[in-house]
Formats: structure tokens, sequence, C-alpha cells
């Protein structure tokens, strides 16, 4: 392993940070029942934090995309590995994100799940990096906007390690 790890956000910033997008969930969806879609395999680790936290009823479902294989670079090209297992159709669907850089994977992802026909579509994101961005995307609930660092922890991992970090930690190659 010749990747050192320093930590970027605590346990403790990340754990603070989601309770408060919790609390800004329950607020906005009062009254309604958000289908959140967790987009695997990062994003499970912020989606079962957050759910806990929200204080109405939710319901979930899961997807699996690719556009990274083993590098730190994105390919640009999305594959769907697993679909949604139920029809989001008349539903207020949340998707959550771990990471969002370049845009190209949601602003894919939220076009073909607009053409499902929900309710309403929005997209919630732990970590966002806006200077990567290539191609527009709206997020309605940032958790931490961070610099052009490759990270890890918290679920995002760096060929398949390290998404068991308690923490975000940014990666030093050596």
């Amino acid at each position: 392993m010749a990747e050192k790890i320093s930590v970027l956000l605590s346990e403790e910033e990340v754990d603070k940070k989601i309770r408060e997008l919790a609390g800004q969930i329950t607020g906005d969806y009062a009254g309604k029942m958000p289908h959140l879609i967790c987009i695997l395999k990062g994003g499970v680790f912020f989606m079962t934090e957050l759910s806990k936290h929200i204080e109405i009823p939710v319901t979930i479902d899961f997807m699996s995309v690719s556009s990274y294989g083993d590098g730190t670079e994105s390919s640009g090209r999305v594959r769907i590995v697993k679909d949604l297992d139920e029809s989001i159709e008349g539903r207020d669907v949340l998707i959550v994100e771990d990471i969002i850089d370049s845009g190209r994977t949601l602003s894919y992802l939220m076009e073909m799940l607009k053409n499902r026909k929900p309710a309403s579509l929005k997209l919630c994101t732990l970590l966002d990096k806006p200077e990567r961005r290539v191609t527009q995307v709206t997020v309605d609930y940032v958790g931490f906007r961070i610099p052009d660092e490759f990270v890890v922890g918290y679920g995002l991992d760096y060929k398949q390690m390290y998404r068991n970090l308690p923490y975000i930690g940014a990666v030093v190659q050596e």
C-alpha cells in the first residue's frame, strides 16, 4: 500500500453535517414520504446515516452505476450496473450520492429518472467538487464543498479500499 491518507473532514464534522441535512430534508418533505435512491456502493454509508436522522417516513431503493473503474478519474462513460427495484412514477424522489465531481454520472441519471415521471426529483450529496464540473447538474442538498483532491472514507474508495474509514480523507500518492 503506497497511499497515505490525510484527514480532510473528521468523523464528528461529517456526523454533524449529516444531521443538519436530515433536518433540512425533514422540513422540506413535511407531509410527504420521500423515496431515497442510494447510488451504490459509495452512497450506502451516507444514506444509512442520513435516513436514520430524517424524522418522517422514507422508502429506499438502490442503483449501481459505474464511470470510474479502478482509476481516480471518471471515464465519462456511465453504465447502469443495477437498476431500481420499484417504479418511481408519482413519487417524491431524492437521489443520495456520496460525491459529485464532473457531474456526468448524475446528469445522466437525473435525465433518465425524469423520464420515469416522479412527482419530484432532487439530489443530495455528501461531497461536492464544483471546480471539477464538466456537465451542469443542480444539487439541492450539499454536505461539504471540497477542493479538487481524491478523497476516500465514509463509503468512498480507491481501488475498493478505504470505504470503511469513519472520516473523509485525501489520498496522498507516494
